[in-house]
């Protein structure tokens, strides 16, 4: 019966006729009020896994994922279908909060819309509690593992809050896993049992290629000009995206780039151009494709080796989302390995640079032992690495083992608004020693804003600044005073990282860089950069064969079209036809050895026999078979395998 309804919401909502491949399996799961984790490739299918079944369920599905421009697409979607669904991220006012999440507790929504860093907060806490919730869902479930690669402490808070929905079934999805994240997302999510379906990692329709070159602009522009259709071009540096789109557009390609540093109104008009075609080409840094569905790219191209298998694949798993033939090619040349193993020391610097850049922190801020806790301090990266001599690269990812540590939040947001938090009781303000100023101040804070007190609230510097007959930079300056009195939790709206001291000052020989956050950390990337070299290096090992390899896919298979597969061989065949054909010689002897030449030749049917005589007569050479008196068979200590 269930079978049948499933069809009919997904014909009613979506106007599909049927669903993919494991979809229904993962459904049926999930109905079950089971625990479950689907591993499905990029542009698998993966929302329907629980906007299907949700629509069936009585009550609310809240669904976790870290991506707020999925997240507002994916509301956008499920309304034109007439789905009342919201979202909830960081960003939006306390006011708009309350308001969404209100609604999802009277209002018959069916779908909530959270990012991970709003799980944690008093007000979500409190609402959640009200909510009757059906379905929990981890989308992107890999951040949650210390195992996987893109690792996101804020995933932890999940934990916390399925013990508060003890008999609310969760579902995980994730587009890359190995076996050990498997396991973590199950452990760390409180699975009441080991619950996976696994799609095949395989794309059918998509080419992998690796070009050696030293050129790489003019292959890229040669590679653009040859094959029609949109692309992403992927690059490391923000400067570079600027410089090839610019050479694109001389050679005559319709380009445009994106990265992080961008404002947000431009972001935004550049993916949407890309998107309705009126761009061909957008060269980004990795900061572009989260979220985006566009089926019709033919072609993702890397000018620089991604840091993992796992963040290729899914890059590369933006192209041909429509299954027509589609191409992700890396340009390599001996240099990419050399810059890619140096990402190690800079990622990973000496731990005791990691302590220089503690300490140094905290004489930037002039903040004593002791003191600091909770502080929020602007931050320019340039101007601290230049006082103390560090190299910019070292003293960032210093500072993100330091954030892992449980030291410092150190922010990167672009265009957070301002918010405020009460640090003191409401009833101890009146008794604070302030001058005239500050207190006016307070009581603006007091009038224009509620729940001060227990969470922090969006507030607007310029609002205040004309109700007390002041500036924005007064405000900001009094707020900040407020701040290191530790009256308020301040943290202004900048375009500009921060620093937030999650701890007061150490003495730094006291502070202790954990085991987790640096040894595993640093063995499994060093294990990662070294797959992502072993896989672009290789050139007679089919690359689709490769990566299945590498996501512990059962009994992968060669794919038949990669740069590796196509690739000529002594015989004059490609690669493939010549591993198919020696295949298939194999069984035959195996079967019946020695075996008749003429024979064997035919028990190859489905290939030409001249093509089957070419092969047979390279293996003989080379002594893997054994030809006399016309009987041919496998060398006793040749592995059949």
């Amino acid at each position: 019966m269930q079978a049948g309804l499933f069809d009919e919401i997904l014909k009613k909502y979506w106007g599909y006729e049927s669903f993919r491949p494991l979809q229904k399996e993962i459904i049926q799961s999930v109905w079950e009020q089971r625990d479950t984790l689907g591993l499905m490739p990029t542009g698998g299918g993966k929302s329907l896994t629980f906007q299907v079944p949700a629509m069936a369920m009585p009550g609310l599905c809240l669904v976790v994922t870290p991506l707020i421009a999925l997240m507002k697409d994916q509301v956008d979607n499920l309304r034109d279908r007439g789905i009342k669904a919201l979202a909830v991220y960081s960003g939006m006012s306390r006011e708009e909060i309350i308001t969404n999440l209100e609604n999802c507790i009277f209002g018959d929504y069916k779908f909530l819309y959270v990012s991970p860093e709003r799980l944690g907060s008093d007000i979500f806490l409190t609402k959640l509690k009200a909510m009757n919730v059906s379905l929990l869902v981890v989308d992107e479930s890999h951040c949650i593992s210390q195992w996987g690669y893109d690792f996101r402490p804020s995933y932890l808070k999940i934990a916390e809050i399925r013990e508060l929905l003890p008999d609310v079934p969760v579902l995980a999805l994730t587009a890359t896993a190995t076996r050990e994240v498997v396991d973590d997302i199950q452990d760390k999510l409180h699975f009441k049992e080991k619950n996976v379906f696994r799609m095949s990692f395989e794309r059918e329709n998509l080419s992998y290629v690796v070009r050696q070159t030293e050129n790489k602009i003019a292959e890229l522009v040669h590679i653009l000009q040859s094959v029609p259709g949109t692309s992403i071009v992927y690059v490391r540096s923000r400067s570079e995206t600027k410089e090839i789109a610019t050479v694109l557009k001389k050679a005559g390609i319709s380009a445009s780039f994106f990265h992080a540093g961008l404002a947000h109104e431009e972001k935004t008009s550049r993916q949407n151009a890309w998107k309705n075609d009126e761009c061909r080409v957008i060269v980004s840094t990795n900061a572009f494709g989260m979220g985006i569905d566009k089926p019709d790219v033919r072609s993702v191209i890397h000018v620089d080796l991604p840091n993992s298998i796992e963040e290729y694949y899914q890059e590369a798993g933006r192209a041909g989302r429509d299954g027509k033939r589609s191409y992700a090619t890396i340009l390599y040349n001996k240099a990419d390995s050399i810059k890619l193993k140096k990402r190690i020391s800079d990622t990973f610097p000496d731990r005791n640079f990691v302590l220089r850049v503690y300490e140094a922190l905290g004489n930037y801020y002039q903040i004593a032992v002791g003191s600091g806790f909770l502080s929020v301090y602007d931050f320019d990266l340039q101007d601290f690495c230049q006082r103390f001599r560090f190299p910019i690269l070292q003293a960032h990812h210093a500072l993100k083992i330091l954030e892992l540590s449980g030291y410092i939040e150190y922010t990167e947001e672009v265009d957070a608004r301002s918010r405020v938090r009460f640090l003191v009781l409401r009833d101890e303000l009146y008794g604070l020693n302030l001058d005239k100023r500050l207190d006016e101040l307070v009581h603006a804070l007091l009038r224009n804003y509620t729940g001060l007190f227990s969470d922090e609230v969006y507030i607007d510097e310029t609002l205040l600044a004309s109700q007390s007959g002041t500036t924005r930079q007064d405000v900001y300056e009094m707020l900040s005073q407020l701040a290191r009195m530790r009256f308020i939790r301040y943290v202004p709206q900048k375009k500009t990282p921060f620093i937030v001291f999650s701890q007061s000052r150490e003495e730094t020989r006291f502070v202790k860089i954990p085991k987790s956050v640096y040894e595993e950390r640093k063995a499994r990337f060093e294990n990662r950069i070294k797959a992502m070299i072993e896989y672009a290096e290789k050139d007679f090992v089919c690359r689709s064969r490769m990566l299945l390899i590498y996501f512990d896919e059962p009994d992968p298979k060669d794919c038949g079209h990669c740069d590796v597969c196509l690739k000529k061989n002594e015989t004059g065949l490609s690669n493939y036809e010549f591993h198919q054909i020696k295949k298939k010689l194999k069984v035959t002897l195996e079967e019946q050895s020695p075996c008749r030449l003429n024979d064997l030749v035919d028990s190859v049917s489905d290939a030409n026999s001249d093509k089957v005589i070419a092969v047979l007569r390279f293996l003989i050479d080379m002594e893997e078979f054994t030809l006399k008196d016309d009987m041919v068979s496998v060398r006793k200590d040749t592995d059949m395998a």
